[in-house]
């Protein structure tokens, strides 16, 4: 087990596929720290359960990712309760559905407070206390296909998604002299909630039934299904894990044959 002894942080971990990746860290050997939203805690608490049953230790700490102060404060709460920290993992995001020309000023600093601000708080968190415990670590957050190829009626979202992958690509470059490696996951569909809200939007925007978008591009995967949030805890895995240790600056797309990057 790749984490035995040692402690890993995951934003937006009450559901989803930040739910996924936090079980499938546990069973890797980690202890971890579940953050969310307060509105979550319930989902989260019951996520601590389930790292409890697999025999690691877990806390839920309550927090807005898009607030610097609250990331860092997490991390404090991950060393204090835990007994260190090892990875992070900047999890937690949103999507948005919204015809370009309808895109508004709220829209835009709405998801960039949660997609890319949180990113940002959460390399520059992790990497301090990476400095002040005296090793290195390594840092994984959640990209998208839309990090490499824009989506149409997806423009604000995909924009924060190529931003992702710019803040991968110089955090890997500034923090490699400290052994710290910085990466990222890019999924496709997850059949999760915010591909529930995905189609739902999407129908209002084009008319197509309730759950039709979302056939039509799980239709489009060449491995013919829908992705689930273990297929890309499995991606994270590894890139929280020794077998990672070269690999920096990247976008581990997990799609299932989507995009050919």
């Amino acid at each position: 087990m790749s984490g035995e002894g040692r402690v890993a942080l995951v934003t937006g971990a009450s559901q989803g596929i930040g739910r996924g990746i936090a079980l499938r860290l546990a069973q890797d050997g980690f202890d971890v720290t579940v953050v969310d939203l307060a509105t979550q805690e319930d989902k989260g608490l019951e996520v601590v359960q389930e790292i409890h049953d697999l025999g690691r230790k877990a806390i839920f700490v309550a927090g807005d990712v898009s607030r610097r102060d609250d990331v860092f404060a997490a991390v404090d709460q991950a060393v204090d309760s835990l007994g260190g920290f090892d990875v992070m993992v900047n999890n937690a995001g949103i999507a948005q559905v919204r015809p370009f020309l309808e895109i508004t000023e709220e829209d835009l600093e709405t998801i960039y407070r949660v997609n890319v601000h949180s990113v940002v708080w959460g390399i520059q968190a992790a990497a301090a206390k990476f400095d002040q415990l005296g090793h290195p670590g390594k840092i994984v957050s959640a990209a998208s296909i839309a990090a490499i190829q824009g989506f149409p009626i997806l423009g604000a979202y995909s924009s924060t998604k190529f931003a992702v992958r710019g803040l991968v690509q110089t955090a890997a470059q500034e923090l490699a002299p400290r052994g710290i490696t910085v990466n990222a996951y890019g999924p496709g569909i997850v059949g999760t909630s915010m591909w529930d809200l995905i189609d739902a939007e999407l129908s209002k925007v084009n008319g197509k039934p309730i759950g039709q978008n979302l056939k039509e591009n799980v239709e489009s995967i060449a491995l013919g299904r829908i992705e689930t949030p273990e297929d890309v805890a499995k991606v994270v895995s590894f890139l929280t894990g020794p077998d990672s240790d070269y690999v920096t600056g990247q976008v581990l797309l997990v799609d299932g044959g989507m995009l050919y990057n």
